[in-house]
């Protein structure tokens, strides 16, 4: 980490399902990993597919990212490394399915995974980026990861509708703004699953881009065999066939939020 400089904590959310949310979490922290920085993943959906694509197997999830936001667990016995170097995960089982209703009873139950992802044992990891892998839903995991969160990265995608699901994210966005996070910003919008020989994904690229301007990213996400196939070899696509186009378009989109940030490659 450069200096004393805090980790850039991301979350990663669509409330609608199948937009490539934990493809995005997943490959994106990959690429800013390869490019050389220290990354965290938190895995904060029960369903726990970041932390199954990134090899943990449900045996080795014993301690999960639950015990961190409800048990109060050290990072230390939470967040393993990953097979990608400078990737480490903090990993979901299903134990997550039943925070929403203990985290209600807590009086700060929309600060808990803030207070866990900033106490001082996470500092000797040296995080420069923490990525939150968001549950498909608007529920108090969610609110928990907006509130911990500097900024939002929304995986839009080209689909009919895409932009009619994002006004209720915007809505819950709002919402934390004006009262537990006040500096919550959006990261961006990337369009994923994009089919260059659709017509109704450049339409909503087109729609996209005069709606939300510069939030867009510049790199869009093919929809692209390789990507799907990764998940089950529990690999990145950037280990499982890094001269695909998916592989190359993660690359392209994590050298973007980097340049952002400024925040360059680490390696040479």
């Amino acid at each position: 980490m450069s200096g004393t400089q805090p980790a850039a904590i991301i979350a990663i959310a669509n409330q609608k399902g199948g937009v490539g949310k934990t493809t995005t979490a997943i490959n994106l922290s990959a690429a800013l990993a390869e490019l050389g920085h220290r990354v965290l993943l938190v895995d904060l959906d029960p369903q726990g597919n970041s932390s199954t694509g990134l090899g943990v197997d449900q045996s080795d999830r014993q301690v999960s990212t639950y015990d961190l936001i409800l048990d109060g667990a050290s990072p230390v016995s939470v967040v393993r490394p990953t097979r990608v170097e400078g990737l480490f995960i903090s990993p979901a089982n299903a134990d997550l399915s039943s925070a929403d209703i203990e985290i209600v009873s807590s009086e700060r139950r929309s600060f808990l995974l803030r207070d866990a992802l900033r106490q001082n044992e996470m500092e000797p990891y040296g995080f420069d980026y923490i990525f939150i892998d968001c549950p498909p839903s608007l529920s108090l995991l969610t609110v928990n990861a907006l509130v911990a969160a500097d900024s939002v990265l929304v995986p839009l995608q080209s689909e009919f509708f895409a932009l009619e699901g994002l006004s209720q994210l915007m809505l819950t966005i709002r919402e934390v703004r004006q009262s537990a996070n006040p500096n919550l910003r959006i990261e961006g919008v990337v369009l994923t699953m994009y089919d260059v020989r659709n017509n109704l994904s450049q339409q909503v690229e087109k729609d996209a881009r005069e709606t939300l301007g510069e939030l867009v990213f510049k790199t869009v996400i093919p929809r692209n065999v390789r990507l799907s196939e990764a998940p089950s070899f529990a690999l990145s696509v950037l280990q499982y066939d890094g001269s695909s186009r998916g592989a190359e378009s993660y690359r392209a989109l994590a050298q973007e939020i980097a340049g952002r940030r400024g925040l360059p490659a680490r390696k040479e």
